[in-house]
């Protein structure tokens, strides 16, 4: 089980499995099944910076080389993953990324998308400015659900 699908009691991460309790430096600080036993310093887990910035918690591996970018006038709707790269994703929402990571729509100016590309995938994030209507919101969804389409038929394409 992953330690991802555990919960946060008090300023400790617990595992939902074994209920092994980490603490904000990474060390084992309670195992349930023992309770008299003080954990070694070497039950440990990795440890990583999180930032929380205009609604989203930014992850850095090892030390960050910026901040993570400003995005004040939009709000994070949902995510969505891609089988395809940056290039295919580009294509099927015919724009450019810019600096920030964001890819903002021609024809939805008030829709950006954040990525964060991996090698052959990526993780989209659906960003919209904040005051949009409810109704914006769901054609906003289903926007970056046919971009996600094309871009991963392109990828396909591609591919072959």
């Amino acid at each position: 089980m992953k330690l991802s699908h555990g919960f946060v009691r008090g300023e400790a991460l617990s595992c939902i499995y074994h209920g092994w309790s980490y603490s904000v430096s990474g060390g084992c600080i309670r195992i349930p099944a023992h309770p008299d036993l003080v954990p070694p310093e070497t039950i440990r887990v990795a440890v990583q910076q999180i930032e929380e910035a205009g609604g989203i918690l930014w992850a850095a591996i090892g030390q960050p080389a910026t901040q993570p970018p400003q995005l004040d006038e939009l709000v994070p709707l949902r995510s969505v993953s891609v089988e395809g790269d940056v290039a295919a994703i580009e294509a099927a929402a015919g724009a450019k990324i810019d600096a920030r990571g964001l890819i903002r729509l021609p024809e939805f100016p008030w829709i950006g998308l954040l990525l964060a590309p991996q090698e052959k995938h990526a993780l989209l994030l659906l960003m919209i400015d904040r005051d949009r209507s409810p109704v914006d919101r769901i054609a906003a969804s289903r926007i970056v659900e046919s971009i996600r389409r094309a871009a991963e038929e392109r990828h396909r394409e591609i591919a072959e």
